[in-house]
């Protein structure tokens, strides 16, 4: 039998499950009402109070989630990047991995990081913020060890973090072709992104 606290988290992820079940291309998190999550979950509306102040906490908790599950994942690229080698192609198809599996999870960070609720947009902000930085302190260690210096790793990483989730969004609602299609133009553009940064970084060393 299930102790009460595990039956307590059980009932809370059952809550973040039916929100993002009913999130889709045309139904924002803004349009769920408390009562329908609460309905899916098959709790009373009375009992939701007992796991989330309200559903903009649920919101929150589901964009630290997707962010959390995102940053693992490219975390465990960088294991199959010593295998093969290929660091952009790996980190590309390990994100449209996550695209895959976590649609709707995407879409609400998508929508909120530009969406009316300040306190989801901060959240959101804070979330880019660490895929920046854990990807500078890649593209910095890269640059050491391949001896190519680049101009400005952090510039470099906001650069590549808004390209990937630019084409993310494409590739929601694109089909399986048009995903392949999205995949290899962003692995090319990520690739212009970082020889460009490269040659620049030259170029400023030959003015010295």
């Amino acid at each position: 039998m299930a102790s009460r606290a595990e039956q307590k988290q059980k009932t809370r992820r059952a809550l973040m499950d039916a929100a993002l079940a009913q999130l889709s291309p045309d139904r924002g998190f803004g349009s769920l009402s408390l009562r329908e999550v609460a309905r899916e979950a098959g709790i009373a509306p009375t009992s939701f109070y007992r796991h989330f102040a309200d559903l903009d906490e649920l919101g929150l908790a589901l964009v630290d989630e997707g962010g959390v599950a995102l940053r693992q994942l490219m975390r465990q690229a960088r294991k199959r990047i010593v295998r093969n080698g290929s660091a952009i192609s790996t980190s590309v198809d390990t994100f449209m991995e996550y695209l895959s599996n976590n649609a709707n999870l995407f879409r609400l960070m998508l929508r909120e990081r530009t969406g009316a609720s300040k306190t989801f947009r901060t959240a959101m902000k804070a979330e880019i913020e660490h895929f920046v930085t854990e990807l500078a302190d890649d593209l910095r260690r890269f640059a050491e060890e391949q001896d190519k210096p680049l101009s400005d790793a952090r510039l470099v990483a906001e650069a590549m973090v808004t390209v990937v989730f630019n084409r993310g969004a494409e590739a929601l609602d694109a089909t399986p072709r048009e995903q392949e299609e999205l995949k290899a133009k962003l692995k090319t553009q990520l690739r212009m992104i970082l020889v460009g940064s490269q040659t620049l970084a030259l170029w400023q060393q030959g003015r010295e």
